[in-house]
């Protein structure tokens, strides 16, 4: 009697879960819904930050509302250092920056700040930047963003040769960098 008892509970009981589960599901679905209308486009804000490496993080704030990570990449698709392009890998889709003319003026900044005493540089430049290529939720993305590149890094010291003890500053990697973009401008879906 008691096994069977239980067995009638345990029963009801799956069937009151099943069906909470069930609302909870539709609730969750609808919300996720809500949440992913697609963008109607307007002026966005974007801070990505930069490293001694390929990849940052990156905020879309405005007519996109997202964060992920952005990744540089050559003309195709591949990580470069070097390369003139960002793949954005954000929550809800993914999108392509032609960084090209921004990474002209960084090929040979002027430095605001440089000391030969520390070994230390700060460079700011500033360029447009297009966005493109879009999948998921950005799919038809296309728009231009101001984009200001600003970069810190502390470099080492020749330790040895005819240089000994001068700052390697573009000879190597620095030991430090970190660097952001910060830019403003309008996107377009369509």
């Amino acid at each position: 009697m008691k096994l069977s008892k239980y067995s009638t509970t345990r029963t009801g009981l799956v069937s009151i879960l099943g069906a909470l589960l069930g609302i909870v599901t539709v609730a969750l679905v609808a919300i996720g819904g809500a949440g992913a209308a697609a963008p109607k486009g307007g002026p966005i804000s974007v801070l990505a930050t930069l490293g001694n490496g390929p990849a940052g993080k990156i905020v879309v704030a405005g007519a996109i509302g997202d964060w992920g990570t952005a990744l540089s990449i050559d003309k195709n698709g591949k990580p470069d250092e070097n390369g003139n392009f960002v793949k954005v890998t954000l929550k809800k889709g993914t999108f392509e920056i032609d960084s090209t003319a921004l990474n002209k003026k960084s090929d040979n900044p002027h430095p605001q700040i440089a000391s030969d005493t520390t070994c230390s540089v700060s460079v700011r430049v500033s360029a447009p930047v297009t966005l493109l290529n879009g999948t998921g939720l950005y799919q038809g993305i296309s728009g231009t963003v101001n984009a200001t590149l600003t970069f810190s890094g502390v470099g080492g010291r020749y330790q040895s040769g005819a240089r000994k003890g001068q700052c390697e500053h573009g000879d190597t990697k620095p030991m430090a960098m970190l660097g952001t973009v910060l830019g403003r401008g309008t996107v377009r879906f369509g």
